[in-house]
């Protein structure tokens, strides 16, 4: 079983619109009188979050392959290491663009203001620490982009990866986590979110391209499996500890269980531990059933599970942005 990736991105695109529309952060129009980005502008912000997430995860996923996944030869990639480096470059490329673009209507929508004013109020622009922290997120993905093009060794894919992981960091660091109230708790939600992002685009840039590039390699299915484990298991905890902390339990408590049902946001939350639960049961079931029938030489089951993963992953995504969008 294939699965396009232009399926898994309208899939992701249309449970992000309708969780933000469910759960209270989809954008509003301007109240009459008032000057905006406007509504068109506003949508775009999360659209090209979710490109430029997309595309982050391709990236991470293709020179992850390249590293550690598929096979070498003194240092050397071999064909299916420069071909995912090749798509890296590509990948990177578009999630460069997507950060501009981010960047932009970011700013017009921070400013309350049309794109045709944002020339003008560049300096003001230039002042939002959300907007530098996409500034910073371009130039990593842009020099990626060159680093990956000319790719043929393993070393120079670990300094990919490096540059895929500081490209990774820098929008994480204006989010939920840095307005939380205290030094402390923002430290912690900031540093929670960051392995939590990590270990997501680990897990689901990594099975993307074990299904493009290494449905041949066994070795490469077995060291994915370990990666991923360790991946659910951050993914677990960094995910309870940041939806604890936003949702009030630093203060009043751990288990604060109203709150995970009775705002969009905890609704959100609620729904992405569930995709979270249904994405560890089917890699349980990769490990008591699948993984052996692979090994026996009968793959059809792992590769129709793998991509039935997948599409699930990416409505994980599409959750995740509309979460980061939720007040």
């Amino acid at each position: 079983m294939r699965i396009r990736t232009s399926h898994l991105l309208a899939l992701a695109v249309l449970v992000m619109v309708v969780a933000l529309l469910a759960a209270g952060g989809a954008p509003k129009p301007v109240p009459a009188g008032l000057s905006g980005a406007g509504t068109a502008v506003s949508w775009a912000v999360p659209v090209l979050r979710l490109l430029g997430d997309a595309a982050a995860i391709a990236t991470g996923g293709a020179v992850l392959a390249a590293v550690v996944l598929l096979p070498a030869t003194n240092g050397e990639l071999g064909e299916q290491g420069l071909r995912a480096c090749q798509d890296a470059a590509f990948a990177a490329g578009m999630w460069a663009v997507a950060s501009i673009g981010g960047l932009i209507v970011t700013a017009a929508v921070i400013l309350g203001i049309p794109l045709s004013e944002l020339t003008a109020r560049a300096a003001d622009a230039g002042s939002l620490n959300q907007v530098r922290a996409l500034a910073v997120a371009v130039v990593f993905t842009a020099v990626l982009a060159v680093v990956l093009s000319g790719c043929r060794t393993v070393a120079t894919a670990r300094v990919a990866l490096v540059l895929a992981a500081a490209a990774l960091t820098a929008p994480l660091l204006t989010g939920h986590g840095a307005i939380e109230r205290t030094a402390f708790w923002s430290v912690l939600a900031t540093a929670s979110l960051v392995i939590h992002v990590f270990a997501a685009t680990t897990w689901i840039g990594g099975l993307g391209s074990l299904l493009r590039y290494a449905r041949g390699e066994i070795g490469a299915v077995e060291r994915f499996s370990r990666l991923a484990l360790i991946c659910a298991v951050s993914i677990g905890v960094t995910g309870l500890l940041t939806a604890e902390i936003h949702l009030g339990g630093r203060d009043d408590g751990w288990g604060l269980i109203t709150q995970w049902v009775t705002t969009g946001y905890g609704a959100l939350v609620f729904a992405k531990a569930a995709a979270f639960a249904v994405l560890v049961s089917i890699g349980w079931w990769h490990r008591r059933a699948t993984l052996p029938a692979l090994a026996a030489d009968r793959p059809a089951a792992f590769w129709r599970l793998a991509a039935v993963e997948l599409g699930l992953m990416a409505a994980t995504v599409g959750l995740a942005v509309a979460l980061s969008r939720t007040p």
